[in-house]
């Protein structure tokens, strides 16, 4: 079985591990434009060939992995639709929009071939070919989006990818779009809003956003993401996204307007409404593992913190750093997938001399 990745990024690298993981016999194709990361991929065993041109290698492969931006999936599905490739090919993606995409798709599907979207909903504060690990997709929730396809191909592409252990989710392309939309795209946006109004709010105050406590930079984390990847990704959801954000702006000028009348019974139903619903959010939703210690000479202390957690393979989901104290100590708070992963690095970082304060 000979799988193609197109894309060995951060989730076309964690993908291929986990093939390697399942099926140590299958044969993986690494393509990517850039030198250094299939350097990497192959120094590292994470495929047993690379190219830069995916053309002649798509011809022999059983199974074709687009893990690229949405725009460039949608150009190589083109591309692809053109090829003489095997009858019986699987071809997936995993990007973040998938109306767009599964229309770019009918035309492999007019030559016959089979194509199933789909998007993991993983990630890291790490990027690239060296950061992709089996564990980032552990517990994570995989849309699938198989429309016409066959629930025999549905179930190659499960078997494929069963060392992720991942939580599959079948939805059409519209659905996902709206729900991505809502939970991600939207906040996406929100996020840097929030930040360039507070930038320009702020600009006559030298501390202003140095002084940005807990909740406004747990509120904002996401507006660090890359602006070209989430320019592809919002231009690919903008009919929805139009809709959402006009509903958002709506609620907005309700709050407005009851701040406007000094209405108290309004505004604390608008609090209200949202811990509520935010509190039911947490209690449904998968549990983190946590661990707290403390550290001294912060930036030095993280960095060996990461480093002893990557060398053992252990993925972190989230990482919180609390103010800086006067001694130079600080809290560090690490959330990992599961419990086996918490205990594994509860264990190394006090076998490191680290104080556990405590873990969850």
């Amino acid at each position: 079985m000979k799988i193609l990745i197109i894309g060995l990024g951060l989730i076309g690298s964690s993908l291929a591990q986990a093939i390697k993981k399942g099926h140590p016999n299958y044969y993986l194709i690494g393509s990517d434009t850039n030198q250094a990361s299939l350097k990497y991929a192959q120094s590292s065993s994470l495929v047993d060939e690379t190219t830069t041109d995916f053309t002649t290698s798509a011809l022999r492969a059983d199974v074709i992995i687009l893990a690229t931006p949405v725009q460039v999936i949608i150009a190589d599905l083109q591309i692809l639709s053109q090829l003489p490739l095997k009858p019986q090919v699987l071809i997936t993606d995993v990007g973040s929009t998938k109306q767009q995409i599964m229309q770019a798709a009918q035309a492999v599907q007019k030559r016959g071939f089979t194509f199933i979207g789909g998007h993991p909903m993983a990630g890291s504060h790490r990027s690239g070919v060296a950061a992709g690990s089996v564990q980032l997709l552990e517990n994570a929730f995989y849309f699938l989006v198989p429309e016409a396809t066959s629930s025999r191909a549905v179930s190659q592409l499960k078997n494929l990818l069963c060392a992720t252990h991942n939580q599959w989710l079948v939805v059409d392309s519209r659905q996902h779009d709206r729900i991505v939309g809502q939970i991600s795209h939207l906040p996406h946006i929100m996020a840097a809003a929030l930040v360039n109004q507070a930038q320009t709010e702020l600009q006559d105050f030298p501390l202003g956003l140095k002084i940005a406590a807990g909740g406004f930079k747990s509120t904002t984390r996401i507006a660090s993401s890359d602006p070209q990847m989430w320019t592809d990704i919002l231009l690919t959801n903008n009919h929805l996204l139009i809709t959402q954000l006009q509903d958002y702006i709506q609620k907005l000028i309700q709050i407005k307007k009851a701040l406007q009348n000094q209405d108290p019974l309004e505004i604390k139903a608008f609090f209200t409404k949202a811990r509520d619903t935010r509190q039911q959010l947490t209690k449904n939703s998968n549990k983190d593992f946590c661990l707290t210690l403390t550290i001294t000479a912060v930036p030095e202390a993280i960095k060996t913190i990461v480093d002893i957690l990557f060398s053992a393979n252990l993925n972190l989901i989230n990482i919180h750093i609390s103010p800086i104290k006067q001694d130079n100590t600080s809290h560090l708070q690490l959330s990992f997938n599961n419990q086996t992963i918490l205990s594994k690095a509860t264990n190394l970082l006090k076998a490191a001399g680290y104080q556990i304060l405590g873990s969850d």
